[in-house]
């Protein structure tokens, strides 16, 4: 078992992100419930609130375990939690680890998965000391795709027909971002 990762709370001009608590079970279940917010997923809308216990239970096993963070996101102006993002999968050997992130569908367009995801990679980038990031994205979901590029992301190639989303066989795009490409933010920078 590796040592727990260092989890601080990250802010941007914006947005913090901080570890998540039992208190957030109501806002994940009302994000992972919707069909819309989901419809690139590679899982069905949570049906019962049981799955939020779950899924908090998993992020705090990432963290101990020192296999990832998941981080809930919420707006700097009023508090609102709006989605969360990850780094999972770190492989401190190989000096690798894979973002993700799921957002309420009232804040797509607005630069808030960039913003965080932004923030994370800096973090890990400097704290983590990782070399590559990986992403993935159904072929479908535009938005996701375009999040990643604007970050630096690098579209490696596409997983053939590798998951199923509401019934539908599905392709997905991989992209990479390395260290050397990583071009931070001109804008104000994540505290800790």
């Amino acid at each position: 078992m590796r040592a727990s990762l260092p989890t601080p709370s990250l802010h941007t001009a914006r947005l913090r992100l901080r570890a998540f608590d039992d208190a957030d079970a109501d806002d994940l279940f009302a994000l992972h419930s919707s069909a819309r917010i989901l419809r690139y997923w590679d899982s069905p809308p949570w049906t019962e609130r049981s799955r939020a216990e779950r899924f908090l239970a998993t992020c705090r096993r990432m963290e101990q375990e020192g296999t990832g963070v998941r981080w809930a996101v919420d707006r700097v102006s009023d508090g609102v939690f709006i989605g969360w993002c990850t780094l999972n999968s770190w492989n401190p050997d190989f000096r690798s680890a894979s973002l993700g992130y799921c957002y309420h569908d009232a804040t797509w367009g607005r630069g808030y998965a960039t913003e965080a995801a932004r923030a994370l990679l800096a973090w890990a980038f400097d704290t983590l000391d990782l070399d590559r990031v990986q992403a993935e994205a159904d072929t479908r979901n535009a938005a996701s795709a375009r999040v990643l590029e604007k970050l630096g992301f690098v579209r490696e190639g596409t997983l053939r027909e590798d998951c199923v989303v509401d019934g539908e066989v599905s392709d997905s795009w991989v992209y990479g971002l390395l260290r050397r490409e990583w071009q931070p933010s001109s804008g104000p920078v994540p505290t800790r």
